[in-house]
């Protein structure tokens, strides 16, 4: 597919899914509400010296968050996988799987952070920080930037967190879409996101109730957007 395909299909693939598109735009309004309001409970607590039910209140603050967030990121990799398929359906909703989605996730991006973090700080100490070494280390953050991007995708499409974290076969795939274009695809997924959340932005500035409902409701539609867009990428390999 070309990169203004891509972009068409993502763009329209959350209004063709409403139902999935209004449950995760409830779903993180509850986790924004509820996760503040119990933050915002447990400092006003805390300054009234009270600190075991402050303690209860940020816990389930916090809890909230976390659930929410997760399940939100575990939806979108299977976004991924879908768009990997080409299939135009959303999703179901299954709690645990897609919770756990988001765990394999942040496994993955820990690992393909980590890695170059650590050949970076053992260059740096062998070699020092002069500018050959720094355009190494730059390097290396690149592909393994890019090499994560594959992973992810790769989690999606198998399920499988040992075909995500084979670095080779992640670094192999690159090419065969073509680093460029992954590039500007990401990079016009990103203008387009930048665009309409600017507009909400001024919207928030006029009447923060209504932009902050619209930038609630931008929030799960760009996580739809997004995730259908790198799918559709990946479909290519």
């Amino acid at each position: 597919m070309e990169i203004s395909e891509i972009i068409k299909d993502a763009l329209v693939y959350p209004l063709n899914n409403v139902k999935s598109l209004i449950i995760y735009v409830i779903i993180g309004m509850i986790t924004g509400i509820l996760g503040g309001a119990s933050l915002i409970a447990m400092a006003s607590q805390v300054t009234g010296n009270n600190y075991v039910t402050a303690g209860g209140f940020g816990f389930i603050g916090i809890l909230v968050m976390i659930i929410g967030t997760l399940l939100i990121s575990g939806y979108g990799l299977d976004i991924v996988k879908y768009g990997i398929e080409r299939r135009e359906d959303g999703p179901g909703i299954d709690i645990v799987r897609q919770i756990l989605n988001a765990i394999k996730v942040i496994i993955v991006s820990f690992v393909y952070y980590i890695i170059p973090a650590v050949i970076a700080w053992l260059l740096y100490t062998l070699l020092g920080r002069g500018i050959l070494t720094v355009l190494v280390v730059l390097i290396i953050y690149i592909v393994f930037a890019f090499a994560q991007f594959m992973a992810i995708c790769r989690l999606a499409k198998y399920d499988s967190l040992g075909a995500a974290l084979s670095i080779n076969e992640a670094i192999g795939d690159i090419p065969k879409i073509g680093m460029l274009k992954v590039l500007l695809t990401i990079i016009a997924v990103l203008v387009i996101a930048f665009i309409i959340a600017f507009i909400f932005a001024l919207v928030y500035q006029v009447n923060d109730i209504l932009g902050g409902i619209l930038l609630g409701i931008f929030g799960v539609y760009a996580t739809f957007f997004y995730n259908r867009a790198i799918g559709l990428l990946y479909s290519q390999v």
